[in-house]
């Protein structure tokens, strides 16, 4: 189980949601579930860097910086959005926004 979260630095609702899905993934550690966050292209990779060197996200971050991935779910536009994606690597839901954590985790409880 993975969520793909595409965020930028300037994004205030990004900001806003980032703590939520650290404590997300520190909740889920010990189950089969990874945070991947995905900083789109026009996101400052110094600015990222130092986000993540300050915060110590503690999941897997990456810069599109071609737009690859981006593209590849559905060419993304607005910040945050989500992906919750299934064992298989399917889209099981999209968030466009920041999702309510507490259901959030529950439909990933209940996916495990």
């Amino acid at each position: 189980m993975v969520l793909v979260n595409f965020w930028a630095t300037t994004c205030t609702g990004c900001m806003a949601e980032m703590p939520k899905l650290v404590a997300l993934q520190q909740k889920l550690q010990s189950q089969p579930y990874k945070t991947l966050a995905v900083a789109m292209s026009y996101d400052d990779r110094a600015r990222i860097d130092h986000y993540v060197a300050r915060t110590g996200l503690p999941f897997i971050v990456t810069h599109d910086t071609t737009d690859q991935i981006s593209e590849a779910f559905g060419d993304i536009q607005l910040t945050p959005t989500s992906f919750l994606l299934d064992k298989e690597g399917r889209i099981i839901q999209r968030y466009v926004g920041e999702p309510d954590m507490a259901t959030l985790e529950a439909k990933i409880r209940s996916l495990i």
